[in-house]
């Protein structure tokens, strides 16, 4: 009799366990649906590019996620339409000093980019 009250409070604890975690993801989901995300296009080469841009993104008012895909240069953002914008979040990529979709870097931070990182820089270019 005390094994059966024994597996029956171990059981009912793992049931409600799980029920609690249900929970948590379903809240998650919850939070992420009052985003949006864009996709910007910029200059960014490499992973120093990329983990410039992440970071910088990051402070940003708003942004949920910001990922560079290096191979196509895209930056994709997740962010809240409620606290930012599209326009304010390719200011914030040109102010990192890359281009936003065919918006030029601002002239000032791209100067202090690596030279790895500039327009000028053979990945660029084209050449080897």
């Amino acid at each position: 009799m005390k094994l059966v009250k024994t597996f029956l409070l171990t059981l009912f604890a793992v049931v409600t366990v799980q029920a609690t975690q249900a929970q948590t993801v379903a809240k998650s989901k919850d939070k992420a649906a009052g985003t949006e995300q864009v996709k910007l296009k910029t200059s960014a080469v490499c992973d120093m590019c990329k983990a410039r841009l992440e970071k910088s993104l990051a402070y940003e008012k708003g942004v949920q996620a910001a990922v560079l895909d290096v191979p196509t240069q895209v930056l994709t953002v997740t962010y809240r339409p409620d606290k930012t914008s599209p326009d304010a979040l390719r200011a914030a990529v040109q102010k990192t000093g890359y281009d936003a979709d065919a918006q030029p870097a601002d002239a000032r931070a791209y100067s202090r980019l690596p030279e790895c990182c500039k327009k000028t820089n053979a990945v660029h270019t084209g050449g080897e």
